[in-house]
Order: C-alpha cells, then sequence, then structure tokens
C-alpha cells in the first residue's frame, strides 16, 4: 500500500456489477494516475435468457475485458459459478490471496443486504477476508498484508435493515459519457438478459448509436436519484454554488470491518475530491 499511488479494487459479483456503481470514480482514480481493478466474483454463466454454460462465461469475460479497456483498468472474472455463489473457506481463501497479491488501499464491494444472494455472498466474502489478510498463518503461500484495507459498501437501494448511508458522494457527470461506453460493451447484459428480465425486450433499439443512448437514459434513470438523495452531503463535499447543480454521483458507505475510513483516509483515498 503507497502513500501516493493508489491501488483501489472493486469487487462485484458478476461482470458489469462494478462499471455500474463505480466506473465514474474508476476513471476519476485513472486519470489521476492510480491504479484500479474491478473483479467478478462470479464467472457470469446463467446471466441469460436464451445462454448459459462455458459459451456465455467467454461472452461475458470478453464483454468485461472490453469494458475495462474503455475504463483503462484490468477487469479479472473469477471461476465461481454464477448463481451458484456460497461463502465457503475455498472461495474465501481464493479471494485473501487475491487482496494480498494486489495489495489494495481500498476495496469497494456490495453491501450484505441485497436481493441477490452472489451480491450478499460476495459481500460476505469480502467481510470475512478483511482481518484475515493480516493474519500470516491463513493462506500462508502469500505474505499476509501488515494493514487492513480500508473497505466500503457500493450503493443501493434496500432499505432494510437500514438505507444505504454514505459519507463520501462523487461527482461522475465529467466522465459519464465514458461510463456509457463501458456500460455498452456488456451487450449480453444490457441489450438482452436485463432488457428481457425487466419485459422490455421490444424498447431496445437496433444499431450501436441507437442502442447507445438507450443505455445513456437507462443509466442517467438509474443514477439521478442519488444526487437529490444525498444532497446535503454532496452540498458539503463540493461547497454551495457548485453542490447544488451536480446531477450525477456515485456513493460509498465505510465498512466497519475495514481500516477506519476516516477524514484523513477520505483525504488519501478519493484525491479528485474537492
Amino acid at each position: 500500500m503507497s502513500e501516493t499511488h493508489l491501488r483501489i479494487l472493486v469487487i462485484g459479483a458478476h461482470p458489469d456489477d462494478c462499471d455500474l456503481t463505480a466506473g465514474g470514480a474508476a476513471l476519476l482514480w485513472g486519470q489521476a494516475g492510480h491504479d484500479v481493478r474491478f473483479v467478478s466474483v462470479t464467472n457470469g454463466e446463467s446471466g441469460h435468457h436464451q445462454m448459459s454454460g462455458q459459451p456465455l462465461v467467454e461472452r461475458r469475460t470478453a464483454e468485461a475485458a472490453a469494458s475495462g479497456k474503455v475504463l483503462g483498468l484490468q477487469y479479472d472474472v473469477f471461476h465461481h459459478r454464477d448463481g451458484y455463489l456460497q461463502p465457503s473457506l475455498e472461495a474465501r481463501f481464493h479471494l485473501i490471496g487475491y487482496i494480498r497479491e494486489y495489495q489494495p488501499d481500498l476495496i469497494l464491494t456490495h453491501r450484505p443486504n441485497d436481493y441477490h444472494p452472489d451480491h450478499r455472498y460476495t459481500s460476505q466474502l469480502v467481510c470475512d477476508a478483511a482481518y484475515m489478510v493480516t493474519v500470516p498463518p491463513i493462506v500462508p503461500e502469500v505474505p499476509a498484508l501488515r494493514k487492513n484495507p480500508v473497505i466500503a459498501y457500493l450503493s443501493d437501494d434496500f432499505t432494510r435493515p437500514y438505507p444505504f448511508s454514505p459519507t463520501v458522494v462523487v461527482d461522475i457527470e465529467p466522465v459519464l459519457e465514458t461510463v456509457v461506453d463501458a456500460l455498452c460493451c456488456h451487450e449480453s447484459q444490457f441489450f438482452e438478459w436485463l432488457a428481457y428480465n425487466s419485459g422490455r425486450e421490444d424498447q431496445v433499439p437496433e444499431g450501436a448509436e441507437a442502442r447507445r443512448e438507450f443505455m445513456k437514459q437507462w443509466y442517467i434513470e438509474r443514477i439521478s436519484p442519488l444526487a437529490d438523495r444525498y444532497r446535503d452531503l454532496v452540498v458539503a463535499t463540493y461547497g454551495p454554488e457548485r453542490g447544488r447543480d451536480i446531477r450525477y454521483i456515485e456513493a460509498f458507505e465505510p465498512c466497519e470491518y475495514g481500516s477506519a475510513l476516516s477524514d484523513g483516509e477520505r483525504r488519501r483515498l478519493f484525491p479528485f475530491l474537492p
């Protein structure tokens, strides 16, 4: 872990989860010269209505790589089966070894209360790996970290047992168009599976330009409530003049299982904030 060059690890359950909730911040870190890595804990084999198994794994892995290229980062896809994820010792030890090898300053992941079991268990695996990454006899073949990374949660809309409670908000409007380009790489998801799953497959247009506009509007609809929902924090972060006008944000909530996200760590880990 470096005091100047940051390593940011975003851990989602599926290819595309990281892009949706941290793609903008990832671009801002990259523009500032820091290293960001995205991880999908599952292989994506079940996320489609017409294809599955290894052909879908290969397709979604290629989509993740294409998105990573747009975002300027490495996008890894683990071998755990999509829809079958369990917070097992095997999965925990695999993640501990991976975290130790990358040595992140900050880990972002799902909250433990979420509609999808893969999201919940990804969160549990990260929380179970926290602290244990510093214990040498656990996964002894990979040197233990001397410091527990800071961990924070990605945003969601769930309210039980408690609603998402961020302490960090990031204006992503300056990079929003590039995030849209990255999301468009996940064709199997946004133009096929999720459209089908939400009963909107007849609304997906033909042609790359029209599909990109479709993707942009869907993404804006998804994230636009966040800025008003956390407006007080946005104003406190960016000042009254700019803070009142910010439209599109990403937000992050500290996880108490990682090192504390103090004011000093917030300034270090989010250097692009005012």
